[in-house]
């Protein structure tokens, strides 16, 4: 069995959370709210618990989790269990309604180490997160590391970085810090750590919310993430399983206790499986020959659509609307997926059940949009995507009622001066944290940048612009560790504007279209879907047999259409059900002439 030394401090939390008598919060001038017990007699009452030590105790209990020996070294209890060990510092963690402050000791205590060796029967020592490394510790610290020369260092960089600490960096074996560092002239492997995620080498992790840690310091978060990764290493773990092990911890700790190494196995193999399935669904979406349905219109779009043709813009008619096209018969022959709009997702079809689960019951898969709407970018007619703000909370919902990938458009309109870079930089920012937050929700997620139809520009144009929004778009998925084996690409077909002279014919979209694609969609992704942007039915159609014809490609190709599959049935229904019949047959050829142009024509 391994054995690992921490050299560390013993710190003490304890939690005190005030009742719900929240009258004597006040707030200060930065909005920060204070308790004010000075002012009156009112009486408070205080929930208080005590987590285990923090501080080189957290390390600790991580590690024995793992199965592994672990000692604190301390000057005054060398030979005990930690549970007997002084706390050098106490902290109390103040906790009201929302709000939580944190009581700490002004002035920390250096770490002492006194040792003059190293025992042989350790394996590793540990300078933890914890340590308040001075030039003593070092100089004492090397010293002793000389009396064992097999046993591996780990240290945990602390911001504040001397000259006198880079004999112990350059003898470590393994690094930890949460925070930029110089590590050229180590031959230590490197770990990267944050609240959002950790990496060492080419391996990452991304972390879901951290909830359930709320309460705890940094300290405590970095030092269940960095032990769990070490004890990773030390029971010869991949790089890939130490970083999803620390996913698993800081996810589901509690105050008072960590994970052990078989719960942590589990959980990873259920996360495992997980990420596998979500691609599984992605690529369920985008095969079989068929397409995406996009019933997801805001309330603003279907407004307009209503209103010209003078049909009431209510619950009602927009629930028969959607529901003309859910019970078209055989719709599950040719649509993988529906795009619903919140609304829709909560509206019931006529046998009473709601939507997402009469389409499951069709072997249909709900997804739904979750992007709200374009905003002006500061100083400009430029647009932007907003609904990042409370996206966690609306995928987790989502999930819930059986919603099971989402999309989210950044729109791009062609004009002599944009798109600006500043415009495509933010939008595919945008974009790439939403899909990191779907698939973190177990959501897969489609990315739509959409060059507007709109415009007077040829198709060369056009593909040039496209092109730059796809190339900085994989950039930025790839730079967040969004897994593009479970993501779908939304995108318009390249063509010449709408007011421009020369209209593109079907072989010069295919052309353009199959061109850029090739040269800027990764071979990794899941699938790319085109939109049919305000092109007619017959258009949207005959310029995707052309680029069928072109094919194969690299991922899967095929169409999520809304105003090229619904036009003709809603100008057959013009609000009235008793048109169903030859509503719900319009809507079916348009399925089955595009579901036909995705088969290749030699």
């Amino acid at each position: 069995m391994s054995k690992i030394l921490i050299v560390g401090n013993v710190l003490k939390d304890t939690y005190l959370r005030l009742n719900e008598h929240h009258e004597d919060l006040e707030a200060d001038t930065n909005g920060t709210k204070w308790l004010n017990w000075g002012f009156n007699d009112s009486s408070h009452e205080f929930f208080s618990r005590e987590s285990i030590f923090s501080g080189a105790v957290v390390t600790l209990e991580v590690l024995e989790r793992f199965g592994i020996h672990a000692d604190i070294y301390h000057e005054t209890n060398t030979d005990k269990t930690s549970r007997t060990l002084r706390a050098v510092n106490y902290r109390y963690i103040l906790c009201a309604g929302d709000q939580i402050s944190y009581l700490v000791p002004s002035e920390k205590r250096a770490t002492e180490f006194t040792a003059t060796e190293i025992s042989e029967e350790y394996d590793w020592v540990y300078v933890d997160r914890s340590a308040i490394i001075s030039r003593e510790l070092v100089t004492n610290l090397l010293q002793a590391l000389k009396s064992n020369n097999k046993v591996k260092l780990a240290v945990y960089a602390p911001k504040r970085i001397n000259k006198a600490m880079e004999p112990l960096f350059r003898r470590a074996d393994l690094i930890f810090s949460d925070h930029p560092i110089d590590i050229s002239q180590t031959k230590a492997e490197f770990c990267a750590i944050s609240e959002t995620g950790a990496k060492i080498g080419d391996a990452s992790v991304r972390f879901r919310r951290l909830r359930k840690t709320a309460l705890f310091t940094h300290l405590t978060t970095y030092s269940i993430i960095s032990a769990t990764i070490l004890g990773g290493k030390i029971i010869n773990k991949s790089k890939e399983d130490q970083l999803l092990m620390a996913k698993m911890n800081i996810e589901n700790t509690k105050l008072d206790q960590s994970l052990t190494v078989d719960e942590l196995e589990e959980l990873a193999s259920e996360e495992k499986a997980s990420a596998v399935n979500l691609r599984q669904m992605a690529k369920q979406l985008v095969g079989n020959n068929k397409g995406i349905l996009a019933a997801d219109e805001s309330g603003g779009s279907i407004h307009k659509k209503f209103e010209s043709m003078g049909i009431p813009d209510d619950f009602e008619h927009r629930r028969n609307y959607r529901n003309l096209f859910f019970t078209t018969k055989d719709l599950e022959k040719y649509i993988n997926g529906v795009i619903l709009f919140d609304e829709t997702a909560r509206q019931l079809s006529d046998d009473g059940r709601d939507f997402t689960t009469y389409l499951t019951s069709k072997g249909i898969i709900p997804g739904i949009k979750v992007d709200k709407g374009l905003a002006n970018m500061p100083g400009s007619t430029e647009k932007y995507t907003l609904g990042l703000s409370g996206l966690d909370e609306r995928l987790e919902e989502y999930y819930d009622m059986g919603l099971r990938f989402a999309k989210w458009r950044a729109a791009f309109e062609i004009t002599q001066t944009t798109p600006t870079k500043n415009a495509v930089y933010k939008n595919v920012e945008i974009l790439a944290d939403y899909a990191l937050k779907c698939q973190k929700a177990r959501i897969v997620p489609i990315v739509e940048p959409e060059v507007v139809f709109d415009g007077d520009y040829p198709i060369e144009h056009c593909a040039s612009i496209t092109g730059i929004i796809l190339k900085e778009l994989f950039a930025e998925l790839k730079r967040k560790n969004v897994d593009l084996g479970a993501t779908i690409l939304k995108v318009n077909m390249i063509l010449a504007g709408k007011q421009y002279a020369t209209q593109s014919t079907p072989k010069e979209v295919a052309e353009w279209t199959a061109k850029t694609l090739k040269r800027f969609v990764p071979e990794e992704l899941a699938g790319v879907v085109f939109l049919s942007g305000g092109q007619t039915p017959e258009q949207a159609t005959e310029n995707l047999q052309e680029i069928t014809n072109l094919g194969p490609y690299p991922w899967p190709v095929t169409f999520s259409y809304a105003r090229a599959l619904q036009g003709p049935a809603l100008e057959a229904w013009k609000g009235d059900n008793a048109n169903y019949p030859e509503s719900q047959k319009a809507f079916l050829e348009r399925l089955q002439a595009n579901c036909t142009a995705l088969r290749k024509i030699s």
